[in-house]
């Protein structure tokens, strides 16, 4: 497993474009709280795509260590919202400028198969 402190960076590309990215960072002393940063391409993104953005950050062995999340997301963008909330329970989410805000608990065992693919792209750790 990586140190927790280190902040990691994920991307979904589709050949040489990234249409979505994330920056993970998980505390310790932060009361096992997840903070992520998501970001997608502007444009057509394939459906399904941004959603396997969020379930590689919720893949990672630190942000299943953690027991609660704390995410940002482009405002408007309901496929990475509606994913984080069926991999998280009680989710809080609120607006903030041009971005919304997602509080949740991060359940036990929240991944949902160990054979699923991440959006049928490619993805780099």
């Amino acid at each position: 497993m990586t140190d927790p402190d280190t902040p990691r960076h994920i991307e979904i590309r589709d050949g040489d474009r990234t249409i979505a990215a994330a920056e993970v960072m998980t505390r310790e002393e932060a009361g096992r709280t997840a903070r992520v940063l998501l970001h997608a391409a502007s444009g057509h993104v394939t459906p399904g795509r941004r959603a396997g953005l969020v379930d590689a950050v919720m893949d990672l062995p630190e942000v299943q260590a953690s027991a609660r999340l704390e995410a940002t997301v482009p405002l408007g963008d309901t496929e990475l919202l509606e994913r984080l909330r069926q991999r998280t329970h009680d989710a809080v989410t609120r607006p903030a400028g041009c971005t919304a805000l997602v509080d949740a608990d991060i359940p036990p065992h929240s991944r949902p198969g160990a054979a699923q693919e991440h959006g049928g792209g490619t993805f780099a750790r």
